[in-house]
């Protein structure tokens, strides 16, 4: 009796512990998942780039820019626990420079949960014949990650303070690779032997006084170096120099 006491006890505490365990599990993960980068929508609408294209906001959350007579389109991973409408500037400069933009909405803010979120984009759009994918950071790293097993259907990758650790060298990718000489949250040493993982031709280019967090809109990014360049400013030459990328 005493023995049949003991292991209802026994399994009692160890039900218990895997509750309590459990529990502090789910609570440490809503607090991960809930601190990320909001986007600084102040900033956001003092920007102004012209332009003349229309803004969609998709059921599933995706923007949209769609210009008049778009040269290309690119479908943008937004970088990991960044609000994904702090690329908003970047997609309005890119949009005016002619270049068709698809914004993902991330689940939780970070691409790794959906990777194939671009799955079934560029069908939605048969008039755009020219397709890339984008990404900042974790969102550029999962781009390419999808590119992996889907770069027939794509021109090629742009990377924004990112590398890729799928290797897609030995594909007809185009590929540019941009960073800020003030980044100070990219893995210097992971991106260079990361490179291997990009065809040979890959465009690199760097951005005089840049810094990571500047591709977007949400402010100072823990570990980031300080940038000698206005947000706006590394947009504007970021846009730019996508823009002269794709039309190369």
């Amino acid at each position: 009796m005493k023995s049949i006491k003991k292991k209802r006890k026994g399994l009692k505490i160890a039900l218990i512990t895997v509750a309590v365990i459990i529990l502090v599990t789910v609570i440490g993960c809503a607090i991960y998942l809930g601190d990320y980068y909001r986007a600084d929508m102040d900033a956001i609408d003092k920007m102004d780039f012209g332009g003349d294209f229309t803004v969609k906001e998709q059921d599933n959350g995706n923007l949209v820019y769609m210009p008049k007579n778009p040269e290309a389109g690119i479908i943008f991973y937004p970088g990991g626990k960044v609000e994904y409408t702090a690329y908003i500037p970047l997609m309005e400069a890119c949009a005016s420079r002619n270049i068709a933009c698809v914004l993902v909405e991330m689940p939780f803010n970070l691409a790794v949960f959906d990777m194939d979120a671009a799955e079934g984009i560029t069908e939605a759009y048969p008039e755009i014949d020219r397709w890339y994918m984008a990404g900042h950071s974790l969102g550029g790293s999962m781009a390419s990650s999808y590119l992996e097993d889907n770069h027939s259907d794509y021109e090629g990758l742009i990377l924004l303070g990112s590398y890729s650790t799928a290797d897609i060298s030995d594909t007809s990718l185009d590929v540019l690779s941009i960073y800020g000489s003030e980044d100070g949250v990219l893995n210097r040493e992971k991106y260079k032997e990361c490179m291997v993982n990009l065809p040979s031709d890959t465009e690199e280019y760097i951005i005089d006084g840049g810094c990571h967090a500047y591709f977007g809109a949400y402010g100072a990014q823990d570990g980031d170096g300080t940038p000698a360049v206005s947000n706006r400013e590394q947009i504007v030459i970021t846009a730019d120099k996508i823009s002269e990328f794709i039309g190369e």
